[in-house]
């Protein structure tokens, strides 16, 4: 009895979020061009039976107000769902949270790892997988960046203070070195950067058709950007928790202006 309700269960849900999109997402080639929809992904938690979904609001006001519509996603399991998500979303962004299970890179744990719970990782990496199929634009933040590279074939230092030791704070505010010829240096009209960041990991080898951008003085990779001429933009701080507002807004901006101009162009 418990698997047939259970049953019944996933599918009222994903009836109910499939009438929510289509809702949202149905009629719009009819109107004049909309804001671009934006998802967002989440962080699940485990403390209660059912399990709780939630996101920093920063990430939401940061697409809202560079003129995108924010959409939060939660971790659903079901593939179709995905799909739904990939098909009709114009843009992405990945948020932080807990780290990425090191065996998805080869890797035994270190005694430092939190590992976030499987539902989030399962849900995360296929639809990072789908993503970037499609194509589509996306922003990877904190732990965003460094699930697309282990999604993309990387690996990740596990734990920065114990295995590259330095005097950076990479749990504040720090300096960044841009390459000057990326999509970030004339994103942010600068070869530099002061950000605030909040991590103990970071990209160790990176994966396919991705590149190293940024670093800070440390050498610590601080931000990747696609190499196959579609937007995609990943860094390791969080520019939506910056004191800067120019800052969050070049970013986020980027990231809504770059679906613009994909819908556009689309027929």
């Amino acid at each position: 009895m418990m698997t047939v309700n259970k049953q019944k269960t996933n599918k009222i849900l994903l009836l109910f979020v499939l009438v929510i999109l289509s809702a949202s997402f149905g009629c719009r080639s009819t109107r004049t061009p909309a804001r671009p929809l934006i998802g967002i992904t989440s962080v699940y938690r485990t403390d209660y039976k059912s399990g709780t979904t939630s996101v920093n609001f920063a990430y939401v006001k940061a697409v809202a107000e560079t003129g995108g519509t924010p959409l939060v996603l939660p971790t659903i399991s079901e593939e179709e769902i995905m799909r739904r998500y990939v098909d009709q979303l114009d843009g992405l962004v990945l948020v932080g949270g807990a780290d990425i299970p090191p065996s998805a890179y080869g890797q035994k744990p270190h005694e430092t790892v939190k590992v976030m719970p499987n539902q989030r990782y399962n849900f995360d990496s296929k639809l990072i997988s789908l993503w970037l199929a499609k194509g589509k634009p996306i922003l990877g933040v904190c732990l965003g960046m460094q699930f697309t590279n282990v999604v993309s074939g990387g690996t990740l230092i596990q734990d920065i203070p114990s295995q590259v030791g330095t005097n950076i704070r990479h749990r504040g505010y720090h300096q960044v070195k841009i390459d000057p010829k990326s999509s970030l240096a004339k994103i942010l009209g600068s070869d530099q950067a002061y950000v605030y960041s909040n991590h103990h990991q970071a990209v160790k080898d990176v994966g396919k058709n991705l590149k190293v951008i940024a670093r800070s003085e440390d050498g610590v990779v601080e931000a990747l950007e696609r190499i196959n001429g579609k937007f995609g933009l990943f860094v390791q701080w969080h520019p939506e928790a910056t004191d800067n507002p120019d800052h969050r807004k070049a970013i986020y901006g980027a990231l809504v202006q770059a679906c613009a101009v994909r819908n556009k162009k689309s027929p």
